[in-house]
């Protein structure tokens, strides 16, 4: 699992140094990594996870309005990419610029979850600022939920 923030640069190229930390956990997979914008950042799962994800999608029906939706503005943007020999991943153009990443500025978030994120640095520290008062009715609701 991924866990800890990191504060590391995309260079001119579109590389990105995936922390050691991170390449750690990915030695379980076999380095193939997708990478997905989502509304607020760009997030990276190791493929054998993202194929997880996509076998659930399967197993719904495919008449669902919603999971035929989910392929469309989800799923489509999602990218293959791999670690080079100095760690770094390179992120498509199309896939920084859908998960907000015009600044070389980024911080990698692992959630404790089987996939990290990529986010512009000053998007996530006002994604922080804004929600940090949340954090006591979140540990209330896990609290409630046997956490």
């Amino acid at each position: 699992m991924f866990r800890g923030r990191y504060q590391h640069t995309i260079d001119p190229k579109g590389r990105l140094s995936v922390p050691a930390k991170f390449r750690d956990a990915l030695a379980q997979y076999d380095g193939a990594l997708v990478v997905v914008p989502n509304e607020h950042c760009l997030e990276v799962h190791p493929l054998e996870e993202w194929q997880r994800i996509e076998v659930r999608l399967r197993e719904q029906s495919f008449f669902s309005a919603e999971v035929q939706e989910l392929g469309r503005l989800y799923v489509s943007r999602a990218k293959d990419v791999t670690l080079d020999a100095a760690g770094r991943m390179l992120i498509p153009p199309d896939a920084r610029e859908q998960a907000g990443l015009s600044k070389q500025e980024v911080t990698l978030v692992g959630g404790g979850l089987p996939r990290f994120e990529v986010w512009d640095r000053g998007r996530f520290d006002e994604y922080e600022r804004t929600r940090q008062e949340r954090l006591p009715t979140l540990f209330e609701r896990l609290s409630s939920q046997g956490v």
